[in-house]
């Protein structure tokens, strides 16, 4: 149902449809086969050779990568377009307990999906440069794993403040020298938006979409940082420069530059 929601606000037209040549699916929350790529290829009426990419079990950080894999896809092909939807669904994996750092994330996870359209049409956003940055000694600070009543999640309480050291660390590669007018940070939580905006000495507003993203949906996931965009991206003028970075298990930064059109 969210998947639907998604395509259909997404209003993609007939001629859309007939460069669509790729659909890559982002979930780290549920999987079923044949999946959802196929359902998304029946419900928009596209032909059975289209190419399907399924990017699993990566969490919060997936849909830049799935931008990344369309970005390439597009390039190799200049005249077709990619689809990418990000859907998750946190709420399979609630269930009563009495462990204090389940219930937490239960609080802060939520359903929702995207999708977009990557395409060599000037229109958007256009996605200039992408990065990966891992933490160093902080691999089981998020943990995600199959257990008895669903997949177990763990976030370490020390998450934040490394997240804030990296930014600090590593700003100058994350901007690259340049000015950056929109930030599409992944709302993980308050601590999370906290830590980004000291690390890498952002104003308050700079963090807004992110925040109102937060308050209103939660996290959800691989599909929040496109909420975020979405935001930005109804709000920017041509020429502006913006910076998406996403976190999530490793624990890496997944970081995408991009630019207004």
């Amino acid at each position: 149902m969210l998947a639907r929601k998604a395509l259909d606000r997404l209003n993609v037209s007939e001629e859309e449809r007939r460069k669509i040549r790729h659909v890559l699916v982002t979930c780290c929350t549920g999987f079923y086969a044949p999946g959802l790529d196929f359902d998304i290829i029946d419900h928009l009426g596209l032909p059975d050779s289209t190419e399907r990419t399924m990017v699993g079990f990566m969490g919060c950080y997936a849909a830049i990568n799935a931008l990344k894999l369309a970005r390439h896809v597009v390039r190799s092909e200049p005249d077709s377009m990619a689809l990418v939807v990000n859907l998750e669904l946190c709420s399979l994996h609630f269930h009563e307990t009495q462990d204090l750092n389940e219930v937490i994330s239960f609080l802060l996870f939520s359903d929702g999906c995207s999708a977009s359209l990557i395409g060599s049409d000037p229109r958007g956003f256009e996605l200039e440069s992408f990065a990966a940055m891992r933490i160093e000694n902080t691999s089981d600070m998020i943990t995600w794993r199959v257990g008895d009543l669903g997949f177990d999640m763990f976030l370490s309480g020390k998450v934040p403040s490394q997240i804030a050291k990296a930014m600090k660390e590593k700003k100058s590669e994350i901007t690259a020298g340049a000015p950056v007018d929109l930030w599409a940070i992944h709302p993980g939580g308050r601590a999370i938006l906290d830590a980004v905006e000291s690390g890498l000495e952002l104003a308050p507003e700079q963090l807004l979409a992110s925040r109102r993203v937060l308050s209103c949906f939660g996290n959800m996931s691989s599909a929040t940082v496109m909420f975020v965009m979405q935001k930005l991206m109804d709000a920017a003028t041509s020429g502006q420069r913006g910076c998406a970075i996403s976190f999530g298990p490793g624990m890496t930064a997944e970081t995408m530059r991009f630019n207004a059109v």
